[in-house]
């Protein structure tokens, strides 16, 4: 699970093995990650009554490959800098919902495997 979600089942697929960047992931392993989000999805959609999914690699604030998949509840849920006005864009603290509601949520994903 995501310790700073964007939205509630917001969840991270980590490889073990260390590759810094997402084009650095061995194509066996880049597509396990690719054949296991697509099946945590299904469940999360199911779990979180939403239509879409956000999935991105990425690597930015931790140099070690990962995925994200992300409920869209919302169209901006996942944005981009060229849909933002502002020139200086603020931000917040990342929001934490506490250990207990991420291992819940995990326990539900973890059933439904």
């Amino acid at each position: 699970m995501d310790i700073g979600p964007i939205r509630p089942g917001h969840l991270q697929i980590i490889p073990i093995e260390h590759y810094e960047t997402f084009d650095e992931l061995p194509p066996d392993i880049a597509t396990d990650i690719m054949r296991l989000a697509q099946r945590l999805a299904r469940i999360l959609k199911a779990l979180f009554d939403v239509e879409r999914f956000a999935f991105a690699f990425t690597g930015g604030d931790v140099v070690h490959a990962h995925a994200h998949l992300v409920p869209l509840v919302e169209k901006d849920d996942i944005t981009s800098r060229r849909y933002i006005p502002e020139e200086k864009v603020t931000y917040r603290e990342l929001p934490h919902p506490g250990d207990a509601a991420l291992q819940r949520i995990a326990a539900d994903i973890a059933r439904r495997l």
